[in-house]
């Protein structure tokens, strides 16, 4: 178990590292002058020193180290029940913003490294499969302060948060998905239409299904 852990924490750290391998393999090949901010069409509005990347990747890669330190140690520092979460759930949440983050990271560099590359035709569609692979695992969270539809009302009761998220679940999912292929087939602003439509439908209806629930029970 000790050398499965190890070596899963080493692979994490491999992922993190890999934007700052590619940075470092195009660092002497890009131009003085780089885009580091872009519009909502992917196109860049902001120009930077290409040294600005490397603390670009560097504070990203923190973010993605740190992610995944703290759900690791939610158990530790969560007092709302978490000795029943699944160590195997964290595993995979972990898991996964690691890799989001560090994807982001690659694609920020890339996109530095390619003006022509519309970098939200990249981003939009990641986080739509990001969505869709939380709201699988939405169904198994147990109550958390830090993890979870974090109502004041799921919170208060347990049976108000199995609801809550075995209904997010089942929105998060198709709500991910249909970000992801808008994204990818759609045009720019139809696509940014459809993502910012779709998550704000699937963030809100869980959060006022909560208050219902609440109202409902609360005698």
């Amino acid at each position: 178990m000790q050398k499965t852990t190890n070596f899963s924490e080493w692979m994490i750290g491999f992922i993190i590292l890999i934007p700052f391998f590619y940075l470092a393999s195009i660092y002497n090949s890009l131009p003085e002058i780089v885009p580091i901010h872009f519009d909502l069409h992917g196109t860049p509005n902001g120009f930077g020193e290409r040294s600005t990347l490397i603390l670009t990747t560097s504070l990203l890669g923190l973010v993605a180290a740190g992610c995944y330190l703290l759900i690791k140690n939610l158990p530790k520092i969560d007092p709302k029940k978490t000795a029943g979460q699944s160590p195997e759930l964290y595993k995979k949440l972990a898991w996964a913003l690691v890799i989001f983050m560090s994807a982001l990271n690659l694609i920020i560099v890339f996109s530095a490294a390619n003006k022509s590359i519309n970098i939200t035709k990249l981003m939009l569609p990641m986080i739509g499969i990001l969505f869709s692979f939380l709201g699988y695992y939405m169904r198994d969270m147990q109550p958390s302060y830090f993890v979870g539809i974090r109502t004041p009302w799921t919170l208060e009761n347990d049976d108000n948060w199995r609801e809550t998220h075995k209904l997010a679940s089942k929105i998060w999912v198709p709500g991910g998905v249909i970000v992801t292929v808008a994204t990818l087939v759609l045009p720019e602003t139809i696509a940014f239409i459809c993502f910012i439509t779709t998550i704000i439908i699937i963030s809100i209806i869980p959060i006022g299904y909560s208050y219902l629930y609440f109202k409902k029970h609360q005698q």
